[in-house]
Order: structure tokens, then sequence, then C-alpha cells
């Protein structure tokens, strides 16, 4: 399994949006009428489910780049959602909808189907993923293996996911709950070097588990044929401006990561950790966000995961490019102001309903990239 190169540092971003009914804001399944209007297009794409769109950008050099490309085919996509009469939004899970979704026409949708049974159409989530490029498939790895304790920092930063079927769930990120009865869901296993995870690939592909790379849905995991890891665990977020935050983040930590590899011991809770400390880390993450007191060493200590969060915020902030400290910046405020769960759930707490909740969510969608980029 041959490792494409990629530039150091380029980025790309995948985007699962919402599509919503504008009259009743539940989801529907529109992705293939919206598709027919658009017959060149090779950055707006399906999904496995039809209640899905999914917009990706190019490759890109820099988060300023990213911003422009994204803010582009937003702002292109909402003119062919108005044209059609569709509505849109960004979260994790929609706040109240109980259908069960339909399939994606397609060959690799058809296989996916036939492997996820009744899961598949009843899953209805939403993620937002980041590409991070790398020269190499040992780079890849070993990367993996150091941003697996930063887990539950990332899901807590973007969970966005507190409502399922018109209830709140006591979660801040529910989506991690609902995909966790799914193969292949979750925390990846550590591979020592990219021979191990051939070794594996291999394995999984004779006994006709795998077909691709891509039937690995872990939150983080290699992908050859980009010449990228793929960051995939946070939830879908409500705006594009609080998705690019969080690719500001991930690449300062990449970065920070790399120039301090050998030299700089990490506190206990974020060094490699046992698997069951990291599951429940993020299972903790996953329903407390921020306000999660995490597993900090094999003694059973806690620690708050807010306090957490300001510590890798101040590490990160010198590595970071000059076109992502605003970004940064923005996450600082958004952590201070409530993350999107949070609001979710103040809105619920004032008693607008969840269909309030996916007014607000597209109404946030629509007016921040109506705003000047950053």
């Amino acid at each position: 399994m041959d490792f494409t190169p990629s530039p150091a540092f380029s980025v790309g971003m995948e985007l699962e949006l919402q599509l919503l009914d504008p009259h009743t804001l539940n989801l529907t399944d529109a992705v293939l009428p919206l598709l027919a209007t658009y017959p060149d297009q090779s950055f707006v794409k399906p999904e496995f489910l039809q209640n899905t769109v999914e917009v990706v950008s190019p490759v890109t050099a820099d988060l300023s780049e990213l911003e422009t490309s994204l803010r582009t085919l937003l702002r292109e996509l909402l003119g062919h959602l108005d044209g059609l009469g569709l509505g849109v939004c960004g979260a994790g899970t929609h706040p109240f909808n109980t259908q069960p979704a339909l399939f994606t026409p397609g060959e690799r949708y058809r296989l996916m189907e036939k492997s996820s049974g009744w899961l598949g159409q009843n899953q209805v989530t939403f993620a937002t993923h980041v590409h991070l490029g790398l020269p190499g498939g040992e780079e890849a790895v070993t990367l993996m293996r150091e941003l697996k304790p930063f887990l539950p920092l990332l899901v807590a930063l973007s969970a966005s996911s507190p409502c399922w079927h018109g209830s709140d769930t006591r979660f801040a990120a529910f989506r991690h709950r609902v995909l966790a009865a799914s193969r292949s869901y979750g925390i990846p296993p550590d591979f020592p070097d990219w021979p191990a995870f051939e070794r594996f690939f291999a394995a999984m592909a004779r006994a006709r588990v795998l077909h691709t790379a891509r039937d690995l849905h872990w939150d983080l995991r290699p992908c050859p044929h980009f010449g990228t890891l793929e960051v995939r665990v946070m939830d879908a977020q409500p705006t594009l401006s609080e998705a690019l935050a969080l690719a500001a983040l991930l690449r300062a930590l990449v970065r920070c990561l790399q120039a301090s590899r050998g030299s700089w011991t990490p506190p206990a809770v974020l060094a490699p950790q046992p698997w069951w400390t990291l599951r429940d880390n993020c299972f903790i993450a996953s329903r407390d966000g921020l306000e999660a007191r995490l597993i900090a060493s094999q003694e059973g200590e806690l620690m708050s995961l807010r306090a957490i969060a300001d510590q890798v915020l101040a590490w990160v902030r010198p590595w970071a490019a000059a076109d992502e400290r605003p970004w940064l910046d923005r996450l600082d405020a958004s952590i201070a102001a409530g993350l999107p769960y949070a609001r979710q759930r103040r809105r619920l707490r004032r008693g607008g309903g969840p269909r309030e909740v996916v007014a607000a969510l597209s109404r946030e969608f629509r007016a921040d990239l109506n705003a000047s980029p950053a």
C-alpha cells in the first residue's frame, strides 16, 4: 500500500451538512436533485445517506486559502439550495428527526448498506473531517499515536450533538454514542510502523472485511491515496468559522508535536494511555463536554478538561502560523461564550423546543457565511 506524499502542512476539509425541508425543518432526502444542479462540480458530493451533502475543499497550503475556497463553495451551495427550496444547517445530529434515511445509490454505498444493515439508515450523524498532508506513511502512523491522547479534547471542543429524536440526551456529543454500535468507528489501534499497518490492512482485505482504506471509520485514519492523516473525531459544526478554528488547532498541534518529538515529556493526561483510560475519557468527554473531568493518571487522579484545553491552547499558540492565530483566538472566545452543544441546550431550556434549535442552526450557518473573511 503506497502512501502518496503530500506537501508539508497542506490541509483539506470535508464538511457534512444537513439538508432540511424549509417548512418543517426536518431532514429531507434531497441530495440527488441537489447534485443534478452540479453537473461538473467535484467539490460537492453525496454521502452514504441522501439527507447529507458533503462539501470538500481542494488541497490548500494554509488556513487563509482553505477559508477562501470553502466560503466560495458554501456560498455557491446556498444559491443552489435556495433555487431548489431547500434548507441547510450544521450539527453532529439533527435535534428531532426520527425517520430512517434513504441510502444513496452507488456501488460503494450498496456495499456499505449490505454491511451495516439497519444501523446504516438509522445512524444519522454528521461530522467535520480535516486532512493533514504528510510526507509518508511512517509519519502518518506516528502522528496517529501522538494525537490519540488529544481525542477527548477534540470531542469536547467540537461537541455539537446534544439532541436526538427530540430529546436532550444529556450528552454534549451524542453522535459518538450513536456510532459506537458500528464496527470500525472510534479509537484506532496503535501501529509501530507503516509496514505493520500494511500487514493489518492486507489481512483485513483477505478476510473481505475491508476493501479500501475508506472502509476504516476510525477517529484518526491514514489516507494513503491522499497522502494525509484524516482527523474524523469532530462533530459537524454550526458555522464554517468554528470548523476553521478546529483546523487551526490541529495544524498548530501537529507542528508542536513534530518539533518537540523526543525533547518534551507530556503530562500524563496527554501522554500515551492504556486503551481503557482513553476509551473512558472519550466517553466522559462526549457526555460532559468541557465540564468533563478526565482520568489523568493510572492512579485514577482526575483533571478538568477545561483546564486541559487552556493548557493545550497555550502550548500550541507559539507554533501557530500567522493566519491560524485569529482562529485560535476565536476558539478561546467560543469556549468562554459557550460551545455549540451549550448553545443548543440553552435554546432548549428557553422553551424554544428542538425545532427552534434547528432554525437557529440554519440562521447561524448563513450569517457566518455572509460575514467577512477573517
